[in-house]
């Protein structure tokens, strides 16, 4: 079986953000970067099931060459080759764009079955995985849990608001992992040692037939305007009293008086 993790560089959750000067990008000096944390339980998934039906993990991510290390620790992890797609056009793409530079990938690398973690941590934007399974038109499960393939098919449990839901659909097709689905593994030191000489292939958009302007800023249908932290909140205020009857008494009222909420 052959299976493409999609797995994208993101900074380090615990990294200090800092806004650049055009407003419209961060600052990537002093930032740490990491595999998306859902593309990592991708990778784990991938791997289980390679263990259990056979066959190969190929790793795809586009970026600029920093992504390679991300790629490495995949790879590390126990994934057999990684393909990275680096092209300055690329830079800017929105999701769309992104998703139409790995569907050209993919139909290259070839794929039984596609994981990709349901979002990314940087943007939010859950729009990736969809984009590129309507694309190679082929069926995409997303958020899911728990997996099974058997005699071509895969059944997948499927997180909804309130519960959970069953899915079924043949091969090939694409999910996207949720937090639940498993525990990732860390690399050990001889996987770190293989890692070192499996195969990782760089692609550019002449590689894969992608005329610029169809990515990239122009080939952009939404752009970021600008970028801004959110407002400080006050500070919190401490309930002075006596008594607890005391507290409650005056927390009620400033609930009544200043917020204006009872």
């Amino acid at each position: 079986m052959d299976i493409v993790v999609l797995l994208k560089q993101v900074p380090d959750t615990e990294t200090l953000i800092q806004i650049a000067d055009d407003k419209t990008s961060i600052r990537t000096e002093d930032v740490k970067w990491v595999i998306n944390p859902y593309d990592e339980l991708a990778v784990e998934e991938a791997l289980r099931i390679k263990e259990k039906h056979g066959g190969k993990v190929t790793i795809l991510s586009t970026g600029p060459e920093r992504a390679v290390e991300s790629i490495r620790t995949a790879l590390a992890m126990g994934a057999d080759e990684g393909v990275l797609v680096d092209d300055p056009a690329i830079q800017g793409s929105d999701a769309l764009g992104t998703a139409k530079v790995v569907t050209a990938a993919l139909r290259e690398t070839g794929y039984d079955l596609i994981i990709a973690g349901q979002r990314a941590v940087d943007d939010d934007g859950y729009q990736v995985p969809a984009a590129v399974a309507e694309l190679l038109g082929i069926p995409q499960a997303s958020m899911i849990i728990r997996e099974e393939i058997t005699d071509g098919k895969i059944r997948c449990e499927r997180t909804v608001e309130g519960g959970t839901v069953v899915v079924e659909t043949d091969l090939p097709a694409l999910f996207t992992t949720q937090r639940g689905i498993n525990e990732p593994r860390y690399a050990s030191l001889p996987g770190i040692m293989k890692a070192k000489k499996k195969p990782l292939v760089r692609k550019t958009l002449a590689d894969l037939g992608i005329d610029p302007s169809e990515v990239g800023v122009s080939g952009a249908k939404c752009r970021v305007v600008a970028l801004s932290f959110p407002p400080e909140r006050s500070p919190g205020r401490i309930i002075e009293g006596e008594t607890a009857e005391a507290k409650a008494a005056e927390l009620v009222r400033l609930l009544r008086e200043e917020a204006k909420v009872i």
